[in-house]
């Protein structure tokens, strides 16, 4: 895929490449029915089925938003080769758009836990389909050394987060008043309006959008087939045999993200494709890497430790109304909606001067610390203990720490990707997530109330360290990403 760059002086939108705004409505929408979905889908899962949900256990509810979680990152592999080597980043992003579409159906009309199987594995593998595929079209918009970059990543994400702003509210709503289907049912119209979208504006794309960059064919297509044939049967065979009990679906999804991130790095070294000087790139985004799975670790605890702690220790009442637990879902977006603009701003007015990357990265984890930190002075309260502003207060520092490093990290791969590599690099990123997010469910099994004090504290004080590890170890890394800022 070439570069397509946009004279500053052209139509353009807000300062960037006008071909963004089509891009950022498909990721909205997406992003819409996503987290409106996940903001009531843990409660779902463990609620009474007097209350309208499953009645599963808190530790393995926990466990399979985690799995869950980390199988929509992990699956960005999948939309990356498929864009690379069979249908092209744009006809990818278009279909797995659909399949997001279909799960959401699944979930909101079949019920029980076949619902939330057959639902959450099409959202999951369709959401990796638009996720790796919407941000290396993205990245193809900017010239190696355009410094609007950063900039027009921070809008894309601003997208996003509009997207996960009104997704929960509205679905938590329905949730609430009418039950979790309709919330679900709501998540599939939102999809739905997201193609819809899509559709009309995708022509806008540039042709080299749709071209397959390295395509498979003949024999090696084949044995890709018969592969995938047999990875489905067994996870079919596994899923109902319960040889792997859900308990342990985080676990199993940050072993296989593991070992999937390992095997890229090694195929993207090894390749004869790959220059000297993309090698020594790609050498630097080893510990960049591993600082992006230890945020995301923390940060994806939203999902499982935060709305566990919002449905049991928050005083959720407003003027004598109690607002839905998935509202809280919506705090953070709110934030990234107001602060992400400054942030783009800020990135553009400092331009070459501005922090390298590996500076964002060490700043983004060290703040997460911070973030778990803040929650001790309200540990140890009994229920409705904790005040709506006190969580508030630390989902802001949630909120910092994730625009120092997610748009920045999604921006990095672009950079530092070999140039046969280009979308694989983003499904590398992504792998980064997947793990956190696994772990995310992982580390959740620790959380109870009774012992908030050290597993808030512990998590803090090892991030902030980690943090200050990679700041202390920025001058190396900076040298292997040979110019790249």
């Amino acid at each position: 895929m070439t570069t397509e760059t946009q004279p500053q002086s052209s139509r353009t939108f807000f300062g960037q490449p006008p071909v963004l705004a089509n891009l950022f409505g498909v990721e909205l929408w997406e992003r819409f029915s996503f987290y409106g979905m996940q903001g009531i889908l843990l409660i779902y899962l463990y609620y009474s089925a007097a209350q309208g949900g499953l009645g599963i256990d808190e530790g393995t509810a926990t466990s399979i938003v985690g799995a869950y979680g980390g199988l929509v990152y992990l699956s960005t592999i999948v939309g990356a080769w498929l864009a690379d080597r069979l249908l092209g980043a744009e006809r990818t992003l278009f279909y797995s758009a659909a399949v997001v579409m279909l799960g959401h159906i699944a979930l909101a009309l079949i019920p029980g836990l076949a619902g939330v199987g057959v639902g959450l594995v099409l959202i999951g593998f369709g959401s990796g389909g638009v996720k790796a595929n919407a941000t290396s079209l993205v990245g193809s918009l900017y010239s190696e050394g355009d410094e609007r970059r950063d900039a027009g990543f921070s809008l894309f994400y601003l997208g996003i987060n509009l997207g996960a702003l009104v997704g929960p509210l509205l679905t938590g709503l329905l949730q609430k008043e009418a039950g979790f289907h309709y919330g679900f049912g709501l998540a599939a119209v939102g999809m739905a309006l997201g193609l819809v979208q899509y559709s009309i504006g995708r022509r806008k794309l540039a042709d080299t959008a749709r071209q397959v960059p390295n395509p498979i064919e003949g024999a090696a297509l084949r044995r890709v087939a018969i592969f995938v044939a047999i990875a489905v049967l067994v996870l079919v065979v596994v899923l109902v045999s319960g040889v792997l009990p859900a308990s342990r679906f985080a676990t199993a999804v940050v072993v296989l993200s593991a070992v999937a991130a390992i095997a890229y790095f090694v195929v993207i070294l090894g390749s004869r494709q790959t220059t000297d000087i993309e090698r020594r790139r790609v050498l630097a985004f080893i510990p960049l890497f591993l600082a992006s799975a230890a945020f995301w670790s923390l940060y994806q605890q939203q999902f499982t430790v935060v709305t566990i702690y919002a449905d049991q220790r928050l005083d959720r009442t407003i003027f004598g109304w109690e607002m839905p637990v998935s509202f809280v879902q919506s705090i953070n977006p709110i934030m990234i909606i107001i602060l992400s603009g400054v942030f783009a701003a800020l990135w553009t007015k400092l331009g070459s001067r501005q922090p390298s990357t590996p500076v964002k990265f060490s700043l983004g984890l060290a703040v997460m610390g911070i973030a778990f930190l803040l929650f001790l002075p309200m540990a140890g309260g009994g229920p409705n203990s904790a005040p709506l502003l006190g969580l508030a207060g630390v989902l802001l520092v949630f909120t910092i720490a994730e625009l120092l490093l997610s748009p920045v990290g999604l921006s990095l791969a672009t950079k530092l990707a070999p140039e046969a590599f280009r979308t694989q690099m983003v499904a590398l990123f992504f792998l980064s997530i997947a793990l956190g997010t696994a772990m995310s469910g992982v580390l959740a099994k620790f959380y109870s109330a009774d012992h908030e004090t050290a597993y808030f504290g512990v998590i803090g004080v090892v991030a902030l360290l980690l943090g200050l590890a990679l700041g202390a170890a920025t001058p190396a890394i900076r040298r292997l990403m040979s110019g790249i800022h």
